[in-house]
């Protein structure tokens, strides 16, 4: 389900990760010697519970086994980060072969502690060339500093879903494109009732569902990292921008505390209640699945998509959008890393399997040729993120050593920042600076 892709802001999961990854010693892959052609059987672990992604997972697999009928696979679901990292450190023939993992962000341990195995000899043995098969943001989050431990798996595109039905009544006519625009549109479609409301414009707060700051900063032309890895969040001028309008909105749209009681009123997020389905909120910045749990959901108004809007000075980017996904790779203490590698490929590069895939999750495809296919299956309203997919200038935060922990620091910061507990902002940032640029160089 997408709840697994928030991984990411789980301080919990991370700490795990991270104790666990460090102490992997996995192989790169270049001395596999196992026969893909031999009959065999290998093991793929993965995320995905929901029963109509367990049944795409199924269907895809029972293809891979028509194209290579001498390999079997025994598919093993509902596989977090935390058990995927312990078995990987296990090692042993009880293990996996083939991986993956909803947490981009964990990369750079990833590939940096050989915990997912290097994937260039195979890349290299079966002649794919990656800049015509991925987009560049995809090919950015699944490796790190020139180590390729993984390949992209279908993708995740956010933009702005929004309330044709109460634009209409607000007169707007159109969504908006850059972000003093869509602040403007917060407040004509927020609607007070006695001392809350009936109805906010946008839930901008840090814990609101999807507001976080990695996905705000998407709207900016931004770099975490400058050319020495040092973090520039107190230098780049756009994170000031974010953090600035933010707190802005969060005011001029009643104050910290007011719209945090009225967000405590919300249904679950991935539940018929989420507060986007029930008229709570007239805007949500959120994944492509969205849609299809907004229509499940059987909501009573029309639904309009569009990217996020971008900063007012960088308009000609409008279009762009944050973007994330699964990753898939090989195990490094699998003794079956050639047959691994073949049903690695054909998940990840098959036309036909990204798209029937795609089309079985709702999740947006991951390469060029399955953006484009005419199979596939979707409300023509989902174009709007294969185009966001597609955008050069799409985003998604660099993959670091120490995984999320640089994110995490600046969403702690953003808490406190918000509701004022920060008071001088350009110090702030500072502290949070050299706190990721310590917590990185004991990573090392």
């Amino acid at each position: 389900m997408p709840r697994n892709r928030r991984l990411i802001t789980s301080a919990v999961a991370v700490a795990a990760i991270s104790v666990i990854a460090t102490g992997c010693t996995g192989q790169s892959g270049t001395g596999a010697t196992d026969d893909p052609n031999a009959k065999t059987t290998i093991t793929f672990w993965h995320g995905w519970s929901a029963p109509a992604e367990v049944k795409a997972i199924k269907d895809n697999i029972d293809r891979f086994e028509k194209t290579h009928p001498n390999i079997s696979v025994d598919v093993v679901g509902n596989i977090n980060d935390d058990k995927l990292n312990q078995a990987l450190r296990a090692g042993g023939s009880k293990g996996p072969d083939v991986v993956s993992s909803f947490t981009t962000s964990s990369v750079g341990k990833f590939c940096s502690s050989g915990a997912f195995a290097d994937l260039k000899p195979f890349i290299e043995k079966s002649k794919l060339d990656l800049e015509k098969t991925f987009p560049k943001v995809l090919l950015e989050y699944t490796q790190f500093e020139g180590v390729r431990c993984a390949l992209p798996l279908l993708s995740d595109a956010y933009g702005l879903y929004y309330n044709k039905d109460a634009f209409k009544e607000a007169g707007i006519t159109a969504p908006p494109k850059t972000m003093s625009e869509l602040a403007e549109d917060a407040k004509k479609l927020t609607k007070t009732k006695g001392d809350s409301y009936e109805q906010v414009g946008l839930m901008p707060t840090y814990h609101g569902y999807e507001t976080v700051v990695d996905h705000y900063m998407s709207s900016w032309d931004h770099a975490y990292f400058d050319q020495d890895g040092k973090s520039d969040v107190a230098k780049d001028p756009a994170f000031a921008k974010m953090f600035t309008y933010q707190k802005k909105l969060v005011d001029d749209l009643g104050g910290y505390e007011k719209l945090e009681k009225f967000r405590s009123t919300f249904g679950d997020e991935w539940g018929a209640k989420h507060p986007f389905h029930t008229g709570q909120v007239a805007m949500q910045l959120d994944g492509e699945w969205r849609l299809g749990m907004a229509e499940d959901a059987k909501v009573p108004f029309e639904i309009g998509v569009a990217p996020m809007p971008v900063a007012d000075d960088e308009a000609d980017s409008y279009g762009k959008g944050f973007l994330s996904g699964t990753i898939m790779g090989i195990a490094p203490q699998s003794e079956k890393q050639n047959a691994a590698w073949e049903l690695v490929k054909y998940m990840t590069t098959d036309t036909q399997a990204v798209v029937e895939f795609a089309n079985g999750i709702r999740n947006v495809p991951s390469t060029f040729e399955a953006l484009t296919s005419p199979d596939l299956k979707f409300d023509p309203r989902f174009q709007t993120f294969l185009d966001i997919a597609q955008n050069p200038k799409s985003n998604t935060p660099p993959a670091a050593l120490n995984g999320s922990a640089y994110q995490l620091t600046l969403q702690d910061f953003g808490y406190q920042y918000e509701k004022g507990g920060v008071k001088d902002l350009r110090a702030g940032l500072e502290k949070a600076a050299a706190q990721i640029d310590r917590d990185i160089e004991q990573a090392k």
